[in-house]
């Protein structure tokens, strides 16, 4: 997320000196989320806190934020994901 916005504020010649994310995860009740569609379940929840460093206006601020929610990784974690776990024969 931090690779991507250090990008796109270059790209846009903006003033951006340093970008933290902070991660944290938590288990909760799909019920207690509202924008969830299955709501008897727990679910995963991440939550992401981003402090921007540089001279800033609120529109790039908010920009920003709009291009941290389109990263790769958050697009990777915010689909749906499938896990294929198999057995291979080992090297020897």
């Amino acid at each position: 997320m931090s690779i991507t916005l250090r990008m796109y504020a270059e790209r846009k010649g903006w003033a951006l000196q340093d970008v933290e994310v902070q991660l944290s995860h938590a288990r909760i009740y799909a019920k207690d989320c509202e924008d969830c569609e299955t709501k008897d379940v727990m679910l995963d929840e991440i939550r992401s806190r981003i402090r921007l460093e540089g001279d800033l206006d609120e529109s790039q601020r908010k920009r920003l934020l709009q291009i941290a929610r389109r990263c790769p990784v958050h697009r990777t974690l915010t689909s749906e994901v499938s896990v294929r776990s198999e057995l291979i024969e080992s090297a020897s």
